[in-house]
């Protein structure tokens, strides 16, 4: 009997049945729904999972690592970030039949998504995930690809899935894996590529650079010089993606326009169960100038991906610019991300 499809339409929860360490950091946590329900989603999408670190409910973006050929489970990579929130958590308390709230799948950052092509996979740490579905899902489905696939670690011990990505190099025709560490393990001495991503390492590693499409993920100051490097070599934006779920970057890097002294006008803003009504200029994200007139909303990723400030717009329109973090189905009743939405007029939201 074939098990009813996941509703990506409808937030529920998965249960955890395994927990695999990667690396020293490194862990894998595999889900499963129940009553059982078969995962459809494209490679390199996410979902949005609510953790209950502490007694608080924190919600976070994870970028779905196995492929949607294995349909009946679903995992995440997470690498232990001391200091952290919810990583440390996750690696300490996170154990099989442990249930979660998630939304999604979302996202479009997935190669099945563009023209069929010739690929150029650059990832740094567990930015890792979200191509190994690609490359899990094209394996399995016996596709050929031409991909060069370029992974930065630290050290060799900091190479995750590295055996699995040795094995899809030896079996799978145009797949070509390459790890690139900054320096040696304690019992290793990397014999392979050394140092940091240059751009003419890009061009020894990949000679048709110019000819492929970038799919990119890591940490925020690893895309930025991975960005910079294509700019040099004229590479065209219209062919790199990128992902990225460093949330705390992401949020400092939004310049704080809510402050500007320079906005001609300003539109009232009512929040119905909060009883507040504040005035947010036509340049303003209502997040921002929400939490600047001292509103405690929830939020998470302030880029519209994550889906946690959504709210329903009783009145009014706003230019809402979001990535992924909403479905057009929500949308279409009036639903709205508060974090990404500018007001065209007045608002009332229920929030």
């Amino acid at each position: 009997m074939i098990a009813p499809a996941w509703n990506p339409e409808v937030d529920d929860t998965l249960v955890c049945v395994a927990v695999r360490d990667e690396t020293h950091d490194v862990k894998t946590f595999t889900f499963a729904a129940e009553p059982e329900r078969r995962f459809d989603f494209v490679p390199g999408q996410f979902m949005t999972f609510t953790f209950p670190v502490d007694g608080a409910d924190v919600p976070r973006c994870y970028t779905i690592a196995s492929p949607p050929t294995r349909p009946d489970r679903l995992s995440i990579t997470v690498k232990h970030i001391p200091g952290g929130v919810v990583s440390p958590w996750l690696h300490r308390a996170m154990v099989p039949g442990m249930r979660v709230p998630v939304a999604g799948p979302l996202g479009d950052f997935c190669a099945d998504l563009h023209p069929p092509g010739k690929y150029l996979f650059l990832s740094g740490g567990v930015g890792v995930t979200p191509l190994m579905s690609m490359a899990r899902a094209w394996d399995d489905r016996a596709e050929g690809a031409d991909v060069v696939f370029v992974h930065s670690a630290r050290t060799p011990d900091d190479i995750v899935f590295r055996a699995e990505q040795a094995e899809l190099s030896r079996h799978r025709q145009g797949f070509r894996a390459l790890a690139l560490c900054e320096t040696d393990a304690p019992h290793e001495i990397w014999p392979g590529h050394r140092g940091r991503l240059s751009l003419p390492l890009l061009r020894l590693l990949a000679p048709d650079l110019l000819e492929r499409r970038v799919f990119c993920c890591g940490p925020a100051p690893y895309m930025a010089a991975v960005r910079a490097m294509l700019d040099e070599a004229g590479f065209p934006r219209d062919r790199y993606h990128e992902e990225s779920f460093d949330f705390a970057t992401l949020a400092q890097a939004e310049p704080d326009i809510a402050a500007e002294a320079a906005i001609p006008a300003a539109f009232a803003v009512e929040f119905t169960k909060s009883g507040r009504t504040i005035e947010v200029g036509p340049a303003s994200f209502v997040l921002q100038a929400a939490k600047d007139a001292g509103l405690r909303l929830p939020n998470s990723c302030t880029k519209g991906m994550c889906g946690t400030c959504k709210s329903k717009l009783l009145s009014g329109k706003v230019d809402m610019q979001h990535a992924g973090g909403i479905r057009q189905r929500e949308i279409d009743a009036g639903m709205i991300l508060i974090c990404c939405s500018k007001p065209l007029s007045d608002l009332v939201i229920e929030k």
